[in-house]
């Protein structure tokens, strides 16, 4: 999950270097990113509270 959450992060970057934040290509990125780290987070919590 990490390795994804990097990639994308990595892809955010790339494109927001090149192209404004508002650009949709951008944007898409960025929610894919968000949507990872959401679920990473929603892993997390899950562990947690098994633990």
């Amino acid at each position: 999950m990490l390795k994804i959450i990097d990639e994308l992060r990595e892809k955010l970057h790339n494109k927001a270097k090149d192209k404004p934040l508002t650009d949709p290509d951008v944007l898409k990125a960025s929610q894919e990113l968000d949507r990872a780290l959401d679920e990473f987070y929603k892993l997390l919590q899950q562990k947690k509270e098994k633990d």
